[in-house]
């Protein structure tokens, strides 16, 4: 029972990492789909 706890533990780390991931991810996703449409390059009209 004790090696369960001890490698249960560690399963946070790469989960925690994935959760950030995901949500950096679907941020700049968010920027870069709807709003940099809105605000084109200075050289485009």
């Amino acid at each position: 029972m004790l090696f369960a706890k001890v490698w249960h533990y560690w399963l946070a780390v790469p989960i925690a990492a994935l959760a950030i991931g995901v949500a950096i991810a679907t941020i700049a996703g968010y920027l870069a789909k709807v709003v940099r449409p809105k605000y084109p390059p200075r050289g485009q009209g």
